[in-house]
């Protein structure tokens, strides 16, 4: 880990802040809300998934204070590829390698993190998804590092990546804390994991249900959009059609 994701000064990391802040929000136009649900303490921040460029809007625009470092990626060397050097130089990452290799030494640092008041954000999907209304469902990992560090999961939708195009509308939206205790806070059982991340789903899904999906755009800025996109099944599926929202039933008179 040491090799891998040395720790680095803060200097870099307002650094690394601004300078991606400046440079992202000269090409899209990035609104926040929700402001006031992020802890004033530590927390694990699970954000939705759709684009390479997820983690540099969560670096950008939270507040800088606490430090955000992220948990992944999942990689055999970080001192191979621009985005990893990049992360590597900041010391925002907490990777480990295929195959789940040091997992365990990358959840000692995570908690570590937590334990000095610092977030972590993980893309708790585990994989890029196509659809602004869609979220996968969230893998327990998440879930396991907040009820390990007894910390809330902070719900975190990012719609607008999906397509890139020229100043497009990117939306943060932060959710209200999902705190749950564990009963044996150092072995959190498989249900207490299930149920945090089951919760966290609905949670996500919830702050993403009312944002439409975007035409492609030009060349350009469909070659940037999909630049780093790594697709499990080899290249962007098609996004699934939304389901249609359900209008409560208004009550009929006695």
């Amino acid at each position: 880990m040491s090799v891998q994701a040395p720790l680095r000064s803060v200097r870099r990391y307002d650094a690394c802040r601004w300078l991606l802040r400046g440079a992202v929000g000269l090409y899209v136009r990035v609104r926040v809300e929700g402001r006031a649900n992020l802890p004033s303490g530590p927390f694990v921040l699970c954000f939705s998934h759709q684009n390479w460029t997820d983690p540099l809007f969560v670096l950008g625009w939270l507040p800088g204070r606490p430090q955000t470092f992220f948990f992944g990626p999942e990689q055999e060397e970080m001192r191979r590829g621009a985005r990893n050097r990049l992360m590597r130089w900041v010391g925002i990452a907490v990777p480990y390698k295929p195959g789940r290799r040091g997992l365990v030494s990358a959840t000692a640092r995570a908690r570590a993190i937590l334990a000095a008041g610092r977030t972590i954000a993980i893309a708790g999907e585990g994989r890029i998804h196509a659809g602004e209304r869609v979220v996968l469902p969230i893998l327990p990992g998440a879930a396991y590092l907040a009820l390990r560090a007894d910390v809330p999961i902070v719900p975190l939708a990012i719609n607008g990546t999906g397509w890139l195009g020229f100043r497009a509308a990117v939306r943060l939206r932060i959710g209200e804390p999902i705190h749950r205790n564990s009963m044996v806070r150092f072995h959190p059982t498989a249900d207490e994991m299930d149920g945090l991340a089951t919760a966290t789903t609905h949670a996500l899904r919830a702050l993403v249900a009312d944002h439409a999906d975007k035409p492609r755009p030009g060349p350009v800025a469909s070659r940037l959009t999909e630049l780093f996109n790594d697709w499990p099944e080899g290249s962007r599926p098609e996004a699934p059609p939304a389901e249609p929202r359900r209008e409560p039933r208004a009550s009929s008179g006695g």
